[in-house]
């Protein structure tokens, strides 16, 4: 039985690059940090950045919550990321968008007004 979204990890070719851009992005200094892995925990999941991997837009496409869909994805593209899909409402108020970061990974955001983290 699934118990929810704990992990998604992304694979960089440059680990330092990516862990200072993720600080940014996140807000939050890694909680595990070694060559192998670097692990963010962010509102009660984990963002991981997994070294040597391939990057690549295609395969999962987790999406972080966030509050307001068209400031985040400013921000991502203030930040360094390139738009892969614009701030798009697909109903009942629920609003997605999609960069690819500077290391060559999608990364999805959405705002969904319905939706309550278990515990909030």
């Amino acid at each position: 039985m699934f118990l929810g979204l704990r992990t998604a990890i992304y694979p960089v070719g440059d680990l330092s690059g990516a862990k200072a851009w993720y600080e940014k992005v996140t807000g939050v200094k890694p909680y595990f940090d070694e060559p192998f892995y670097v692990g963010f925990s962010v509102a009660g999941y984990e963002l991981g950045l997994l070294p040597d991997g391939e990057p690549g837009v295609a395969g999962p496409q987790p999406l972080w919550g966030v509050a307001n869909a068209e400031a985040a994805f400013a921000r991502l593209l203030s930040l360094g990321a390139t738009a892969l899909e614009p701030v798009t409402e697909v109903g009942e108020g629920i609003k997605v968008a999609a960069v690819t970061d500077p290391f060559g990974n999608r990364l999805g955001i959405i705002e969904n007004p319905h939706f309550k983290a278990a515990g909030s």
